[in-house]
């Protein structure tokens, strides 16, 4: 069983090749420059490197988010009109759930928060316990955040939070001044994770869940219309987002 997998979410885009959960190679994709042009090429050469034609795969599987607005419109469009072509399935995969996957294979006694850099002073981010994802992913500034686990997660467990992600990198000094022995960031903490996407695709498909290719929906963290309405001030209006 052969599944292609891309992601274009983070700065370490990257497209990858599995065969019933083992991974045949991983690529790294250029995302700053023109991705659109780019992943035409990237997918093509993958395949040749892998000795796997087009036809030969069985499902594909993208990430779905959150991240870079642009580069998550271009990756589920991609693998949406190769899907199509090949009347395969299309598996989405969060990037936040590939990033836990990838900081704790073993679920046990882990701690997982996957932040993702949302611009602007703020992070995607979400927490893991025991592998299973607590509450709904957000976005908001580092800081809140780090208050929100002092004041109350911390307390009730012993073992330490695994930091992972580009969000996580960016604010490395923060979390370590905060949280102080408690935080420990991933190593690397920003990784590739199109393998990982690759291999969670492969287990939802023998579990048999094989979307068809339109039911692919991005995963757009956003905040709440109370917020917003706050951050908008008396003039109206909004901060960009990228």
């Amino acid at each position: 069983m052969l599944v292609l997998s891309l992601d274009t979410t983070t700065p370490k885009a990257s497209c990858a090749i599995a065969r019933d959960g083992v991974v045949i190679n991983e690529e790294p994709i250029e995302a700053s420059r023109q991705l659109a042009l780019q992943l035409p090429g990237a997918l093509r050469d993958i395949l040749d490197l892998s000795a796997v034609a087009l036809e030969e795969i069985d499902a594909f599987a993208v990430a779905t988010g959150p991240g870079s607005f642009t580069g998550l419109r271009i990756g589920i469009a991609t693998m949406q009109g190769l899907a199509f072509g090949q009347g395969k399935p299309l598996i989405g995969v969060s990037a936040l759930t590939a990033l836990r996957a990838v900081a704790s294979p073993a679920f046990l006694g882990s701690r997982i928060a996957t932040w993702v850099d949302a611009w602007r002073g703020d992070v995607y981010a979400a927490l893991f316990e025991d592998g299973r994802e607590v509450g709904e992913p957000v976005v908001a500034r580092p800081a809140d955040l780090l208050d929100e686990l002092a004041r109350g997660t911390l307390a009730a467990y012993t073992n330490d939070i695994t930091f992972i992600g580009d969000g996580a990198e960016a604010y490395r000094d923060l979390i370590v001044s905060r949280l102080r022995h408690a935080a420990r960031m991933a190593d690397p903490a920003v990784p590739h994770l199109a393998a990982v996407i690759a291999m969670l695709a492969t287990i939802e498909y023998k579990n048999g869940h094989r979307p068809p290719p339109h039911a692919i929906r991005p995963l757009y963290v956003r905040r709440s219309d109370a917020e917003l309405a706050r951050l908008r001030g008396p003039h109206g209006s909004a901060p960009q987002v990228k």
